[in-house]
């Protein structure tokens, strides 16, 4: 199986990534303590919640949602793997489209951070 791996962000302030270790686009992974297939289920489940999210790819490790805004239709992919050895879930969410997203794409991960507090 091939070990995915999320790309880096953009230099564009239109993206926000656990990988990232610069202070415009880091954010913090969120902790799992279910096993993977209950926690990555339980995100799901909180993803359904959102407004124009669509699940389009998923493994065992790894989900891959695409978001459309409600206005101007851009969509922003967000993507999450498990890493099953520190029980953490990274990130990484981006703008397809444009140079700045006013924010969005972290404001999107600090409410799905929210949203599955003790969830995990």
């Amino acid at each position: 199986m091939n070990e995915r791996i999320l790309s880096p962000c953009p230099s564009s302030p239109n993206c926000v990534s656990t990988h990232a270790t610069d202070e415009g686009h880091a954010i913090m992974p969120f902790g799992y303590r279910k096993a993977r297939a209950e926690a990555k289920e339980a995100l799901k489940a909180v993803l359904a919640t959102l407004p124009r999210a669509k699940l389009v790819d998923e493994d065992e490790s790894y989900l891959h949602y695409e978001c459309t805004s409600l206005l101007l239709r851009f969509v922003d992919d967000v993507e999450f793997l498990f890493d099953e050895t520190t029980k953490t879930v990274h990130f990484r969410s981006a703008s397809r489209t444009g140079y700045s997203d006013l924010g969005v794409n972290r404001k999107r991960m600090e409410q799905v951070r929210a949203l599955v507090l003790g969830k995990l």
